[in-house]
């Protein structure tokens, strides 16, 4: 049990804006729990944050699954506590049209983004509510406000979690809890990620967008946010 310190738990943690968050809340104090299909990944990653000092948990998970996400809560509780903050990063998704997305990848996106974020939000809630504190910040994306034609399964998926977020700002903010979307409008620049005609200064850098999550994880409650956007200055809106 990591007592001395608040817990965060990670959720959809790869080479980009998840490893960012790991490393910035480990940095800041925080033991963190971090999710991810990938074991192999989770492994490497969690060596070098305990390298630097810090306290992580691999939680390998599907956050799709009810089962596997309840699993996974179970044991962030048993090994390092309550979470405290909830980062909610898993959400990735096919981009295609009517025509282009099978009703299979359809329910496996929603279940990612829309389910997956609920069954989260649902375990660590108690907790915050008794506490009477806790934040949870979900990774939102342009298609959650507008959907383009290509985002017939990622934009529906993505309205279901900000309509979520939403409905849990306004039950859990006067307990305490702040919840808030993240609306991430542009490319993210993952290690190793190639896209055409883009280059490093068109696209998000994870260690900048990570410090927009601390900022508004640590934010006075007379002055929280609970929507907001990040974009690279050249991004057309």
């Amino acid at each position: 049990m990591a007592e001395s310190k608040p817990v965060a738990a990670i959720t959809g943690v790869g080479p980009g804006l998840g490893a960012a968050l790991a490393r910035r809340f480990a940095q800041g104090g925080y033991a963190v729990a971090i999710n991810a299909r990938r074991a192999d990944y989770l492994r490497s990653l969690a060596e070098e944050i305990r390298a630097t000092g810090g306290h992580v948990l691999e939680v390998p998970a599907d956050m799709g699954d009810r089962t596997q996400v309840e699993a996974a809560f179970q044991s962030i509780r048993e090994q390092l506590g309550s979470p405290e903050l909830l980062l909610y990063n898993a959400g990735s998704g096919i981009m295609g049209t009517i025509t282009d997305i099978t009703p299979e990848q359809y329910e496996t996106i929603w279940r990612v983004n829309g389910f997956g974020s609920f069954l989260s939000a649902k375990e660590v809630a108690p907790d915050m509510i008794a506490r009477g504190r806790g934040t949870m910040l979900f990774t939102g994306a342009t298609a959650g406000v507008k959907a383009g034609a290509r985002s017939v399964a990622f934009g529906p998926a993505k309205f279901a979690m900000r309509g979520l977020v939403q409905s849990l700002a306004r039950d859990l903010g006067p307990k305490g809890i702040h919840v808030g979307w993240i609306n991430v409008d542009g490319f993210i620049d993952i290690p190793g990620r190639d896209v055409p005609q883009f280059t490093a200064e068109d696209m998000l850098k994870p260690e900048a967008i990570a410090e927009t999550y601390w900022h508004v994880a640590h934010q006075d409650r007379s002055a929280w946010t609970t929507e907001l956007e990040v974009r690279p200055f050249k991004e057309k809106f």
